[in-house]
Parts: C-alpha cells; sequence; structure tokens
C-alpha cells in the first residue's frame, strides 16, 4: 500500500516548509537536491521530510498537480504580484495527513475484471432462439436472455448497449411473457428516452423514462399529498426572474454579482450574458445541493464575498419556490422519494426494471430504484465513462453492484462496433489502469491517429479549420470536442468569421439542438456523450486542460465536492473524448508538451508520420484555401501581436485587448483612428498607445 499514499510525503513536506513554495523548489526538495539555493539558505535540508521521494521530475509534477486537483494544495498569490503564486497546504491538506482518504478514492485499485463466461447451455438456448439472437454476438446474447434476477452488463464504448437494452425488452414480453405494463426502463436524457422509444415503437404499454419524467408523472398524480397547493415545474424564464428577483432583495444588480462571483480568468472569453447564465445555473445548483444533501449554507464557509453571495441566492430560490409553488429537476426526484417512503402504498410495482447508463446514477436515483423494489434489475453502464461526479454522481454503484446484489451476473460487452482497430487500440491503452476488459475492434479500418503541437493556439485552430475545409466527409460528421467552453467559444469565433456553418453543444446549453446537413458539431466533451463522429478532433491537449485545473463554476469550489478522484475523472472524460471518433481522430495541441494523459505507449500506436507543425509551417496552412480569405489571416496575426505585447509586461493577453475588440477590428477594419473609435472596447487610451500598430497590421494584410 506504501506506493498508494506516496502523496502523503508531498503534503507532509508542505507542511514542514515553513513558507509557500514553487513547484521546482518542492520538487527539489522531496527528491534531496540541495541545487535550488533556497534549500541551503533557509535549511530546509535539516527537515525530516526532505529526500522523503525517490521520483522524477515529471512523476513528482504529475503527483503535485493531482493534489491541486483534489484541492489538498491550494495555490496563493505572493503578495504584490497576483500572478506569482506558491503553493501551501490547505485545511483540507492537513486532515489528509491524520486521516487518509484520497487513495480509497482512486477506483484503479479496487476494479476487477470479469471475463463473461460462455457456457454450453447458454449455446444451447442461442440456438433455440434462432434469428431473434443470429445477428448478436455471444455476450449480447447472453445479455438479452439472462434470467438472474440481478444483472449488471458492463458496455463499452460502442458495444452496442441500447441494443442490449431494448432487445432485452423484447425478449421479456415474447419470450417470458412479462406484462409489458409491469417493465419500466429508465435512463438520464431525453434523447436517449427517444431513442429508446423509437426502438420499441412496436411495445407501448412499456414505461419508457428518464428518471425525471417518472417522478413528474408520480408528483402531478398524488400532488394534494404531498404539498399544501398546486405545485409544477420551474422553467428558464421563471430562473431569470427569481434570479433578477434575488438580486434585488440583496441590493445589486447582475453586472455586480458577476465581478464578485468570478475571478479576471474566469470572465475571459465570454460575454455578459454568458457569465449571467453560469451564475443563475450556479446558484440553482448549490441550493438542488443543500437539499439532495440535507445540509445547510451554515455547514460551509461563506466568509469571502463570492461564496456568501452565492449562498444568499441559493437560500433565497429554496424559499421563493416553496411560496410560488414550483420545482425542478432536484426536486422531482427527492420529493417522489418522500412520498413514497410516507406512502408505500402507492409505491408503482414493476416485475422487471432495467437502467440505462448506470455509472451516471447519483444517491437519490439509487434510493429511488431501492424504493421500487422490482424482483428483477438489469443495469447497464461503462465505468469507463463515468464523468459526473462534479454533478453528484458516483462511479462506486457501478463498480460495487455485486457486493450490493451478491450472487449477481455480470456480462461484459468487448466488442466495439464504432471505431477502427487502430482508435480501439489507443484508447484501451489510455485506461489500463481500470482494470477492465480491453475492447475489441470489429473492423481494422485505415489507420489516421494523429498527435499533432503548435506553436500557438491560433496556429492550432488554423490547422483544424483548414483539415475541416479540405475534408470531403459531410460536415456533420465531424466533431471538434474541447474541455472548456472558453476554447469552444474561442474556435466558434473563427469559424464564423472564415464562413463554416456549425452547431455548439457546451455546458450551459440546456436546450437540445439538432444538427443540420452541412454542419460541424463543436462541443464540449461533457456535452457530446453518447455521440459519434467519423472525423473527430480534440483540441487543447495540453497539461491545461487534461486534467482540467480551472473550472468555469466557481461554486464547485466553494463546497469542494470530493466524493471522487478528480484526476481519474479527468482521465476517463479524455476517454470519453477520443472513443467518439469512427475512422480519423486528431490530438493536437500548442506549447511545449502534451498532457501526461497521452503515455509512452499510446505514443507508440499514434501514426509515426504525424507531423509536428512548426510556426513556419502553419503559416502555410490553407494558403490555397479561399474560404479563409483575409479575414482568418487578419485575426490570427491580431493574436500574435496581442501576445507578444502581453509576454512583454507580464500579464494576461486578454489584459491587453478582449476577444470581442480583436472581432469587431477584424469584421470592420478600420483604417483610420477615427474609425478606430467605433470598435468595441477602443478608448482613447488604447488608441493612443497601440492605434498605429494596429492600423499597420490591418493595411499590410
Amino acid at each position: 500500500m506504501a506506493d498508494k499514499l506516496d502523496y502523503i510525503f508531498v503534503l507532509k513536506a508542505l507542511r514542514d516548509i515553513p513558507f509557500g513554495v514553487g513547484k521546482k523548489l518542492l520538487i527539489n526538495y522531496l527528491q534531496g537536491k540541495t541545487g535550488h539555493e533556497s534549500i541551503l539558505k533557509n535549511k530546509l535540508n535539516k527537515l525530516n521530510s526532505f529526500g522523503s521521494l525517490a521520483y522524477d521530475d515529471e512523476e513528482l509534477g504529475r503527483l503535485i498537480s493531482n493534489l491541486i486537483l483534489n484541492h489538498l494544495i491550494k495555490q496563493v498569490p505572493i503578495q504584490g504580484n497576483r500572478f506569482w503564486k506558491v503553493m501551501e497546504l490547505s485545511k483540507e491538506g492537513h486532515e489528509e495527513i491524520n486521516n487518509p482518504k484520497l487513495y480509497k478514492k482512486k477506483i484503479s485499485y479496487n476494479m476487477g475484471s470479469k471475463t463473461t463466461e460462455i457456457t454450453e447451455q447458454d449455446r444451447q438456448l442461442f440456438t433455440a432462439f434462432g434469428s431473434f439472437l443470429n445477428k448478436y454476438n455471444d455476450e449480447q446474447k447472453k445479455a438479452i436472455i439472462c434470467n438472474k434476477n440481478h444483472i449488471l452488463c458492463i458496455a463499452g464504448a460502442g458495444s452496442g448497449k441500447t441494443t442490449v437494452l431494448t432487445k432485452k425488452i423484447e425478449f421479456l414480453v415474447n419470450y417470458q411473457s412479462v406484462n409489458p405494463r409491469k417493465i419500466l426502463a429508465i435512463t438520464f436524457t431525453r434523447k436517449a428516452k427517444q431513442e429508446m422509444q423509437h426502438r420499441l415503437e412496436n411495445f407501448d404499454d412499456v414505461a419508457i423514462e428518464t428518471f425525471n419524467s417518472f417522478c413528474e408523472k408520480v408528483l402531478k398524480r398524488y400532488n394534494d399529498l404531498i404539498y399544501d397547493r398546486q405545485v409544477i415545474m420551474i422553467n428558464y424564464r421563471d430562473k431569470i426572474n427569481i434570479i433578477r428577483s434575488a438580486l434585488s432583495n440583496l441590493g445589486i444588480n447582475m453586472d455586480s454579482a458577476i465581478n464578485q462571483y468570478f475571478s479576471m480568468n474566469q470572465k475571459r472569453g465570454k460575454t455578459q450574458e454568458q457569465l449571467a447564465n453560469i451564475f443563475m445555473n450556479d446558484c440553482f445548483f448549490v441550493r438542488d445541493y443543500l437539499k439532495s444533501k440535507e445540509q445547510s449554507s451554515e455547514d460551509f464557509d461563506t466568509s469571502n464575498a463570492a461564496a456568501k453571495l452565492v449562498f444568499s441566492v441559493g437560500n433565497y430560490i429554496d424559499g421563493y419556490m416553496k411560496k410560488h409553488g414550483k420545482r425542478d429537476f432536484t426536486d422531482q426526484v427527492i420529493d417522489t422519494i418522500k412520498l413514497f417512503e410516507e406512502n408505500e402504498e402507492l409505491i408503482p410495482q414493476y416485475d422487471y426494471i432495467l437502467v440505462d447508463e448506470y455509472q451516471d446514477i447519483n444517491p437519490s436515483q439509487i434510493k429511488l430504484i431501492e424504493l421500487l423494489n422490482s424482483d428483477f434489475l438489469f443495469c447497464v453502464g461503462d465505468p469507463r465513462q463515468s464523468i459526473f461526479g462534479w454533478r453528484g454522481s458516483s462511479v462506486n454503484y457501478i463498480l460495487d453492484f455485486d457486493k450490493k446484489y451478491p450472487g449477481a451476473e455480470t456480462i461484459t460487452l468487448t466488442k466495439n462496433y464504432r471505431s477502427n482497430k487502430h482508435i480501439v487500440d489507443l484508447i484501451n491503452k489510455s485506461i489500463t489502469e481500470m482494470g477492465l476488459l480491453d475492447l475489441e475492434s470489429t473492423f481494422d479500418g485505415e489507420k489516421n491517429v494523429n498527435l499533432l503541437g503548435f506553436k500557438s493556439e491560433g496556429n492550432e485552430l488554423n490547422f483544424v479549420i483548414d483539415k475541416i475545409t479540405n475534408s470531403e466527409l459531410p460536415r456533420e460528421e465531424i466533431f471538434v470536442l474541447a474541455r472548456t467552453n472558453r476554447q469552444l467559444a474561442e474556435l466558434s469565433n473563427q469559424l464564423k468569421l472564415v464562413g463554416i456553418k456549425h452547431i455548439v453543444k457546451s455546458d450551459e446549453i440546456r436546450r437540445t439542438t439538432s444538427v443540420k446537413k452541412g454542419e460541424i458539431t463543436l462541443a464540449t466533451i461533457h456535452a457530446i456523450k453518447g455521440l459519434e463522429a467519423e472525423m473527430v478532433f480534440v483540441i487543447g491537449c495540453t497539461s491545461l486542460n487534461f486534467p482540467c485545473r480551472g473550472s468555469e463554476h466557481p461554486v464547485i469550489d466553494m463546497i469542494k465536492i470530493n466524493e471522487y478522484d478528480k484526476e481519474e475523472e479527468e482521465k476517463r472524460l479524455f476517454y470519453v473524448a477520443m472513443s467518439r471518433a469512427k475512422n480519423h481522430l486528431f490530438l493536437t495541441y500548442y506549447g511545449k508538451k502534451h498532457t501526461h494523459f497521452i503515455s509512452d505507449s499510446m505514443l507508440d500506436l499514434i501514426e509515426k508520420d504525424s507531423i509536428k507543425v512548426s510556426a513556419n509551417d502553419s503559416k502555410s496552412l490553407g494558403k490555397n484555401n479561399k474560404c479563409k480569405g483575409a479575414s482568418g489571416n487578419l485575426h490570427n496575426r491580431l493574436k500574435e501581436w496581442r501576445y507578444d505585447i502581453s509576454l512583454d509586461l507580464g500579464v494576461p493577453a486578454f489584459m491587453i485587448m478582449h476577444d470581442k475588440t480583436l472581432i469587431d477590428l477584424v469584421q470592420n477594419t478600420p483604417s483610420t483612428k477615427q474609425e478606430l473609435e467605433s470598435i468595441h472596447g477602443m478608448g482613447p487610451t488604447k488608441i493612443m498607445k497601440y492605434g498605429d500598430e494596429l492600423l499597420d497590421l490591418i493595411n499590410n494584410i
């Protein structure tokens, strides 16, 4: 167990060192090196934890990053320079030394490889059901006809889980004479529900629901037993009105709330409307989180202004919704549980319950399934694709299924029908520590797996646009995936400049969107789960994005949801991104180094002819691309100009000039200082400092 607990030595080192330190000093200290002047000067080599870990720089760097990601180490700005930060032990870090918990959250230590046994009796049954099962593989066949009371189907990416789920229902009705009215199939999203309904259009009596649609029907039917008034679902307009009312009650406006709540970096690249939307969603999130955990804001530190603001608004939301008879998604599940606990005779009786995406289930949803208490339970999911821990989901439910249900049958689907062999081999290597059986591709395909590095983010995006423009694939068969909404906004701006139609699916877009012919999809990885495309770009594969250290949702850090290892979830997110690709996969990054999630064993599988595109190479990208035009070139030149100035001044690029200003310059191409005055964000000071340079850049394109 010693290697699992090595991170404790890092925490002890920070406890022992009497001042905040940078990463390089901490690494040298842990390695027992005296080359760093601060070590001898401050006699750090005399401390007990000096030289306590024999790891190389890269290994220690990853270990430290993971501890920062999990809030055991905090980064604090140096007095007088908020852009330089040092590391200190957090309150949680001190507690971890005395009572280690992080290693217990690492699912890689409690996974087991479970091979599905196909017996001779199984094969005889497969034959007996003839054409009903003919086109399925043996593991799928067994999942469809297995009659154990509790079954877990571990369905890897592209392995046909929806097919198995719907065929299982057909089998129950047609071959086991289960009353269709006694079957409940439950999933998470409206899209998944609609897909199952489409495949089971001849089975109208089967209840196919999301958790929320199931609960909403129950609450509408028994409204008067649980509420003292008519209660209805809240809508988007209601949410906006409640937030406005809450802020008015606190005596502030939305702009002030945004400035209190978000850091400068979190505001970067977002409009006021986008920030207002994130703020609104976060306030509702904290209200729902407290309700689901049966906690109050008093259980959390609300000493800083941002925390005090969001918890105050969350409390207002809760009071308003009770007073005005409103409920949201969290209320649906919690109130249904309360109704069933107090009125057991109202619990609907199902002979068979099937649960989709079981890896994403949360404690409230588990409680609901327990209350329904069906004799037969069939759950489908993939631990490798558990990516919603930050929203309260727990991968442990799928990992511990056989502990909860002793004697349960576990059936593993390993044949991948989506991606070619080269992509499947790569994604297997990306997640080997989970201990699950490797997926097997069902076709070879052409090897087109690429890792490409660029000097700057602008060059990286130029390459993506160039590949899209010159691809003969239908545009709807192209995905561009990013870790953050900021990256998406940046790429979307560039695509607009060159006239490429696209659709954005971000974490903040809750409405259903459909992809039209001729549109590429851009999406965050959380938003694209479950979809697939011929060609997939995963952009920004740097250590800043994978794992993503920052958050666009400050409330997540305020309440410190820490029931899971954040780095492991980030790695699963990278797996989900890559596994969307059928035949063409491009992993791109900018700067000196790609994410450590791309291991040496993965590099061995990546196309040897992948070109590391240099700055000079990038200038030639798209020269013959008529669609790109001068506007794209000007935008890139402006970004490079802004970046150079930011390096000279030692400040972030967005503080020099906002992205919206650059776009306005490209779209209007001013030719005089007078015309510069009409550009967004170009006041007299900026025109005096940068006007001549900007006009030179614009006129020379």
